[in-house]
């Protein structure tokens, strides 16, 4: 939150701020799994600032999955981003809310899919 009020005194308002929280970046596998497991309660510490995810096609992705080439990662990529965007007491609608992502339209579908689920009466 500090980086948050340093950006606000430097005129950067709130509405524009994200965070990045920097998956597959400086982690190991554990970290970035950890990471995605407790995204709610990361974005809770950040004041609920809004949060982008890239976890797109990671190395720590291709580890898991037996060391898959970058474009054989987007089925393991769906999956963290299924991970990023659930929540559990976040107190907002999700716990994670921008992906980026290389293959749109099958994490798109995914993700519509998911909502569904998850919005059933």
């Amino acid at each position: 939150m500090q980086r948050s009020a340093a950006a606000e005194a430097a005129g950067i308002p709130r509405w524009l701020q994200v965070v990045d929280p920097g998956i597959g970046f400086a982690k190991d596998i554990d970290g970035n799994l950890s990471l995605l497991k407790g995204v709610d309660t990361l974005r809770q510490s950040c004041d609920n600032l809004p949060f982008l995810f890239g976890p797109s096609r990671k190395g720590f992705i291709g580890k898991i999955v037996g060391g898959a080439d970058p474009e054989e990662r987007d089925y393991g990529t769906i999956a963290a981003c299924l991970a990023s965007i659930q929540h559990n007491d976040c107190g907002n609608n999700e716990a994670c809310n921008m992906l980026r992502v290389h293959n749109v339209k099958a994490v798109k579908q995914a993700v519509l899919v998911y909502e569904a689920i998850r919005n059933v009466k």
